[in-house]
């Protein structure tokens, strides 16, 4: 589990960066959340690469369910009057925000887009917003992901398939310049849809993904 969680990270860094520069172009980026966020989002990915290197697969199965359970019934059940501010919150509890979108995309890795565009809906940011600046933050995520799940898979070297550096399969990213190159399509596409569309797709997605591993874990092979 640990090592697709690394490779996942790694494939994702090129389809981040491609998806950032698009979503920019446009001019939704929120650069607040960017700057206060890329410190905070980098220690809360450390701290999830120190546990790939001691919890057990299962560990991370369950923080997957969970974390995108909950994104999902947002997503989908949500409803408009549900708000955590009208305005983003001060710098402390943003770089504390931060810290656990860090924590939770290492845990699942993902770059944080599920994450991040929830909470900063919850602050009244627009969805086009929310996914645009999700993109951004999801650069440093996975850079430092990789980094971190490539030294805490080291110990376990000799355990690992063939072409891995630690936690990360240098054979599985290979997918990478395909899902970059189909980024600024999805960017694209996500301007062009109605908010309810982009809540409903993104929140049967991970809803999906949630049920695949509860189904792992109480019927493991």
């Amino acid at each position: 589990m640990q090592l697709c969680v690394g490779t996942s990270l790694a494939i994702i860094i090129p389809t981040a960066w491609r998806s950032y520069q698009a979503h920019r172009a446009r001019g939704l980026v929120v650069p607040e959340v960017l700057r206060l966020w890329t410190l905070p989002v980098i220690v809360g990915v450390a701290a999830g690469s120190l546990a790939a290197a001691v919890a057990p697969a299962g560990f991370f199965k369950i923080a997957f369910a969970v974390i995108a359970g909950i994104i999902a019934a947002k997503l989908l059940l949500g409803r408009e009057s549900w708000a955590l501010g009208s305005e983003l919150p001060g710098p402390a509890v943003m770089r504390g925000y931060g810290f656990l979108m860090g924590l939770a995309s290492s845990l699942m890795g993902i770059s944080g887009g599920s994450l991040v565009t929830m909470l900063l809906t919850l602050y009244r940011k627009t969805i086009h917003q929310a996914v645009a600046t999700a993109s951004g933050i999801g650069v440093p995520i996975t850079i430092a992901g990789t980094v971190g799940y490539a030294l805490a898979g080291l110990p376990h070297q000799a355990l690992l398939p063939p072409l891995s550096i630690g936690f990360v399969s240098a054979i599985g990213v290979v997918i990478a310049p395909i899902s970059s190159y189909v980024a600024p399509i999805g960017a694209r596409l996500a301007h062009r849809l109605a908010r309810r569309w982009l809540e409903i797709g993104f929140g049967l997605f991970l809803l999906i993904a949630s049920a695949r591993f509860v189904v792992s874990l109480l019927s493991p092979v």
